[in-house]
């Protein structure tokens, strides 16, 4: 198990209460059902744990405060508003940031700005970009990464393949998802781009141009050609969380070529 995150979790609570000028936390409302114990930073306060480190948050900032050590922040997530704690940092009012966990805090008042926040969420590390699993640098998470790498065709130039007897288009594939998840299916496409090797499978990007920018995902153990139209059969899985912020609406698994 991590602990690095509820430490400083813990670490940025502290900042948030420790000085006479900062937020007084009046109540504490743990985020995950976990036993808890007496906190040296919150007197007569539970220690919390983070949320699962799995449940990555992408938000849009659409208010701050800054005050000298933290900021509060007003985000959005799938159309729900809420309140967040950092250390303070430069951010920017419409920009999108990622964070995993967050400790939750009830009724907090903020002397700076003479309010009270129903809810706010206490997060130690916020980012631009997908975080991956809190700051570790596990050898999973360094092979996730890649992911963003690998060989891209440089110009695919207009796209239109045939498909072979069998196949279906990725245009019917992406407007049925239901239909075909865990099911076995023939696709042919072009490779655009290909990522060899990562925890053990290739990794492949493949479009027909049935439709607009549709691009399939597929992971394979057979050695794809970069630029070539192939066919593939495989089976086909939905809303694939691989950890590390790498999570597929839609991917092709075990692809071998026909």
């Amino acid at each position: 198990m991590d602990y690095s995150k509820p430490i400083y979790t813990l670490l940025l609570a502290c900042i948030l209460t420790a000085c006479d000028s900062g937020p007084k936390v009046i109540e504490a409302e743990p985020t995950t059902n976990v036993n808890t114990a007496p906190s040296a930073v919150f007197e007569n306060v539970p220690a919390v744990q983070n949320a699962p480190s799995s449940a990555e948050h992408k938000v849009v900032v659409e208010e701050v405060l800054d005050t000298e050590k933290y900021s509060y922040l007003s985000v959005s997530e799938n159309g729900e508003k809420f309140w967040v704690a950092i250390p303070r940092m430069d951010v920017e009012i419409g920009g999108t940031y990622y964070y995993r966990g967050g400790l939750l805090k009830k009724n907090f008042q903020s002397r700076e700005y003479n309010r009270v926040f129903e809810t706010v969420y206490l997060v130690s590390d916020i980012r631009t970009q997908p975080i991956g699993r809190g700051n570790s640098s596990s050898a999973v998470d360094e092979a996730l990464n890649r992911i963003q790498g690998g060989n891209t065709l440089p110009d695919k130039g207009p796209i239109n393949v045939k498909p072979v007897e069998g196949a279906i288009k990725l245009s019917e594939l992406f407007s049925n998802m239901g239909k075909y998840e865990g099911k076995s299916v023939i696709i042919t496409g072009k490779v655009v781009k290909v990522n060899p090797m990562i925890m053990g499978r290739n990794w492949a990007h493949i479009q027909d141009g049935s439709g607009d920018d549709l691009d399939l995902t597929i992971t394979t153990t057979e050695n794809i050609p970069l630029g070539h139209v192939i066919t593939l059969e495989g089976t086909i899985a939905l809303n694939k969380d691989f950890g590390a912020g790498y999570r597929y609406e839609i991917i092709m698994e075990g692809a071998v070529l026909r």
